[in-house]
C-alpha cells in the first residue's frame, strides 16, 4: 500500500511523489501525527514512508491517543508542541466529517471527493486537526473544533495473479465473496479489477439493520460488502453457514478474527497478519496470496481423488482374489491360492495404494467441477458400484484362464500357475484403470508415474521367477507352462482394461 494523492479541502490534488505544496504538506504532516508513532498498520506504514520522501516529520510530546471505535472510526491523538497542543485526527471521511461538524453543503462536497477518487480504486481517509489550549480541552471533549484538511488517498492495486485466481475459484464452484471495511466505490472498483462476480453491494449498516433471516437471503446474491466492522463480519460468516455454505474467511487484522474463528475453515495471513488472526486461524498462508487458497483447493481434491481411486482399487481387486480362493473349493478343486500368493499378491496392493495413487497427478477437470457435499462420503454408492463392477470383470477374466486350463486337462500345478499369472495381469489392469476416473487408457498411460512403473516392473519380475526359476516354481506350487500358454493370462490382462474402458465411457459418467 502507498500514499498517493493528497486532496486538499479547496478541491486542489497533489502527487506524493511531486514537490508538495504548503497544505498538502500541512496535511500530510496532521496524518502522520495521528498515526502510531511505531507503525504496523500498512496505512500507518505508507503514511510515514511518504512523509520521509517528502522530508516531514513528527515532532512534541504525544498527549493522548483514542484508536477507532465501533461508533467512530477514526482516530484521534494529541500532541503538545511549540504551538500549544493539536489533536489530529484520520479515519472515514464519514466520520471525520461529523467530528469536524461539516454543513450539509460541505459534507456533499467532501463526498464527491471521495467518489471521484474512490473510483479509481483508491482508498480514502480524511484529514482534520484542531487547536486547543489545555490538556483538558483536547481530545474528544465538546470544545475541540476540528477543521477539515484534506483527504489522503492509498493504491493498493490487486495482485496481478488475483483475477485468474478468482476466475478458477468460479470455475471450480467456489464462490468468493468480498468483505472489506473500504468506502463503497472503492469496494466496487477493486472488485472490477479483481474480476469478482457482478452483483449488489451492501455496506455493513444495511446489514446491521437487517435480521438474521433476511440477511442469510441476502447473502445468497449480493457478492461485495463494504464499510463492514467486526460483529457485521461475524454475523455475514454465520448467516453463509445457515445457508448451509461451507464457508472460508481470510484476513489480517484484528477485527478479522472473529469471523476468521467462526468459519468452517479460517486463513489467516501469515506475512502481514496479527498475531491474533493466526491464532484465530486454521491455516496460515505464508505469501498472503490468494492463489495459495485456490493451489491448496486444488490439492485437497487431488488429494481426496487419489484417496477414493485407492479405496475403489482395494474393492476391485479383492473380489477376484476371493473369488479365486472359494469358487474353486465350490465346485470340488483343490485351492488355487496359497497362503504365500496372498502374501505377494498384498505386496502388489499395499504399494499401489500407498505410493502409485498417492503420487498420482490431478485430473484435467479438477478445477471445473463443483465442491463435493460435505457429507458425502469418500466411497459412495455409485463409485462403490463401479470398483464392485470392476472386480466382477476382473473375476469373469480369471475364472474363464482357469476354465480353459481344465478343458485342457491341465494339472493343479500348472492350473494354479496359470491362474496365479491371470489374477496379477489383471491386478496390474486394475490399477492402470483406476489411475484416472475420466481420463482414456493413452492418456492415462502417457501420464509420468515412476512409481507405478517401478511397482508393474517388479510384480513381472516377481511373476516371471515364480513362473520360469524352477526353485521359484517349487516355493509357489507351480507347475512348468507351456509357452503359448503365457499368453492366455497375457490376454486377459489386456482384455480387461479395453472392457473396463469402454464401460468407463458409458457407465462411469453417469456414475460419477
Amino acid at each position: 500500500m502507498r500514499l498517493v494523492t493528497i486532496v486538499t479541502a479547496d478541491g486542489k490534488g497533489w502527487r506524493v511523489e511531486a514537490d508538495l505544496g504548503e497544505g498538502a504538506r500541512e496535511i500530510l504532516r496532521i496524518a502522520l501525527l495521528a498515526s502510531a508513532t511505531r507503525p504496523t498498520d500498512p496505512m500507518d506504514r505508507a503514511i510515514h514512508e511518504a512523509a520521509q520522501i517528502s522530508g516531514i516529520s513528527s515532532s512534541g510530546q504525544l498527549l493522548s491517543s483514542s484508536g477507532m471505535r465501533h461508533d467512530r472510526p477514526a482516530v484521534v491523538q494529541t500532541w503538545s508542541g511549540e504551538d500549544g497542543m493539536t489533536t489530529c485526527t484520520k479515519g472515514a471521511p464519514e466520520a471525520v466529517a461529523d467530528l469536524a461538524a461539516l454543513s450539509s453543503a460541505a459534507r456533499d462536497r467532501l463526498l464527491r471527493q471521495v467518489d471521484h477518487f474512490a473510483a479509481q480504486g483508491l482508498r480514502l481517509l480524511a484529514v482534520a486537526s484542531a487547536h486547543a489550549a489545555t490538556e483538558a480541552a483536547a481530545g474528544q471533549s465538546p470544545q475541540v473544533h476540528f477543521e477539515l484538511l484534506g483527504l489522503i488517498g492509498f493504491a493498493d492495486p490487486v495482485r496481478a495473479a488475483v483475477p485468474a485466481a478468482i476466475g478458477e475459484c468460479r470455475a471450480a464452484g467456489i464462490r468468493v465473496v468480498m468483505i472489506t471495511g473500504d468506502y463503497p466505490q472503492t469496494a466496487r472498483a477493486i472488485a472490477v479489477e479483481a474480476g469478482l462476480e457482478s452483483g449488489g453491494l451492501m455496506t455493513g449498516a444495511e446489514v446491521e439493520a437487517m435480521s438474521d433471516l433476511a440477511l442469510r437471503d441476502a447473502v445468497r446474491n449480493v457478492s461485495l460488502f463494504a464499510r463492514v466492522r467486526p460483529q457485521q463480519k461475524l454475523r455475514l460468516v454465520e448467516a453463509l453457514k445457515a445457508n448451509g455454505e461451507v464457508v472460508a474467511m481470510t484476513g489480517d487484522g484484528v477485527n478479522d478474527a472473529p469471523a476468521i474463528k467462526a468459519a468452517n475453515i479460517g486463513i489467516a495471513m501469515g506475512g502481514r497478519g496479527t498475531d491474533v488472526a493466526r491464532e484465530a486461524g486454521a491455516l496460515v498462508l505464508l505469501n498472503d496470496e490468494i492463489a495459495s487458497i485456490v493451489a491448496a483447493v486444488r490439492l485437497g481434491r487431488r488429494i481426496y481423488d487419489n484417496l477414493r481411486k485407492a479405496i475403489a482399487y482395494i474393492v476391485a481387486v479383492h473380489v477376484p482374489i476371493a473369488g479365486l480362493a472359494l469358487l474353486p473349493l465350490l465346485f470340488g478343486l483343490p485351492p488355487m491360492l496359497l497362503p504365500i500368493h496372498i502374501a505377494i499378491l498384498e505386496m502388489v496392493i499395499d504399494p499401489a495404494c500407498s505410493v502409485v495413487f498417492e503420487a498420482e497427478r490431478e485430473e484435467a477437470n479438477i478445477m471445473r467441477r463443483p465442491p463435493r457435499r460435505p457429507g458425502e462420503p469418500v466411497l459412495p454408492r455409485r463409485i462403490a458400484v463401479w470398483a464392485a463392477s470392476q472386480g466382477l470383470c476382473a473375476l469373469v477374466a480369471v475364472m474363464l484362464v482357469l476354465g480353459l486350463g481344465l478343458w485342457l486337462k491341465l494339472d493343479v500345478a500348472e492350473l494354479r500357475a496359470m491362474a496365479f499369472a491371470a489374477l496379477v495381469m489383471t491386478n496390474i489392469g486394475l490399477i492402470l484403470v483406476n489411475r484416472d476416473f475420466r481420463a482414456s487408457l493413452s492418456d492415462t498411460l502417457a501420464r509420468p508415474n515412476l512409481s507405478f512403473w517401478l511397482l508393474i516392473g517388479a510384480a513381472l519380475l516377481v511373476l516371471a521367477t515364480t513362473l520360469f526359476w524352477a526353485p521359484g516354481r517349487a516355493l509357489f506350487g507351480f507347475g512348468a507352462l507351456q509357452t503359448w500358454m503365457l499368453s492366455v493370462p497375457l490376454a486377459a490382462g489386456v482384455f480387461l482394461p479395453l472392457v473396463l474402458e469402454a464401460a468407463k465411457r458409458t457407465l462411469l459418467p453417469r456414475l460419477l
